[in-house]
């Protein structure tokens, strides 16, 4: 029989593996976002998440795993998902990989606030003010007014909003559908939508490569997801929140193996200040929730 602790342990080693395949999906994006049409690039990630998905569960569920009580929904998340990559895709055109999924890293504490907006929680004004650092680490990084600044590099703060989005309609359609239906549903529309957009942007020149780093860009991407998916279901949220900020440090040693690039003093105290914030953010959220059963 497995122990608790032991399979909270487990949790904590899927959500690692977890980031360290996004943290290389995001590596990858960057080598070719120079090269691959966005259109292309995307539609690989997405048609080889469509494909292994459909493989493992097509053949146990059939035509079950194609309903949907929530089609607007799906369609939405998959919208969501979707602009979320083009972000990536394009932010890590300018920015590093590290600095990139720094600034995405505000994006569990934007779910925190939008679901205290929805749902009527309460936010205390230490998480505000963790919020708010988290915030100003984000400007420190991508450097508004700095010589060279380009309207492009506020795309990582696009990241954080179309991911919010993304992973509270996510919320919501676990339940609804379940996570078989709900990940193989935002693979087949993202797919479908991107397999339109083909004629706009494919490159028939890319030589082998490419064509395996696509591959290995949807495939990163589909177990990276899995593997978010299996932590969640052996650890709480609370103890698992944490570990993603450890995909800031996953990014910055590929921006330093790949790339041979070494964040700067101004990029470092940024990172530090986003990873600060998302941390003080979590445990400010389980002291009150401590306290408020205490009270109850």
């Amino acid at each position: 029989m497995t122990s608790p602790a032991s399979t909270t342990l487990h949790g904590v080693l899927l959500m690692t593996a977890a980031v360290a395949c996004f943290a290389a999906l995001d590596t990858m994006t960057q080598i070719i976002s120079g090269t691959v049409p966005v259109a292309m690039a995307l539609w690989a990630r997405y048609a080889v998440q469509m494909t292994l998905t459909g493989a493992i569960l097509l053949p146990r569920r059939g035509r079950t795993l194609l309903r949907t009580h929530r089609l607007a929904l799906q369609v939405l998340r998959a919208a969501m998902l979707l602009l979320s990559s083009v972000c990536v895709y394009f932010s890590l055109r300018y920015l590093p990989v590290g600095e990139v999924t720094a600034v995405a890293m505000l994006t569990p504490m934007v779910i925190a606030v939008a679901a205290a907006g929805l749902l009527g929680e309460y936010v205390s004004v230490l998480r505000w003010a963790f919020l708010l650092l988290g915030f100003a680490g984000a400007i420190v990084v991508v450097q508004p007014g700095a010589d060279g600044f380009e309207p492009a590099m506020l795309l990582p703060l696009g990241i954080v909003v179309t991911s919010a989005a993304y992973q509270l309609i996510t919320s919501v359609l676990t339940r609804a559908d379940g996570v078989g239906t709900t990940h193989f549903l935002t693979g087949l529309i993202s797919t479908g939508a991107l397999t339109l957009a083909l004629p706009l942007g494919w490159a028939g020149h890319l030589d082998g490569i490419h064509w395996l780093l696509l591959g290995a860009m949807g495939l990163a991407g589909t177990v990276g997801h899995l593997f978010l998916i299996l932590a969640y279901a052996r650890a709480p949220v609370a103890v698992l929140t944490p570990f993603l900020y450890l995909q800031i440090a996953f990014a910055m040693i590929g921006g330093w193996l790949i790339f041979g690039y070494v964040p700067g003093g101004w990029a470092l105290l940024g990172v530090a200040a986003i990873a600060v914030s998302g941390l003080g953010g979590t445990a400010a959220m389980l002291y009150e929730r401590r306290a408020e059963v205490a009270v109850a």
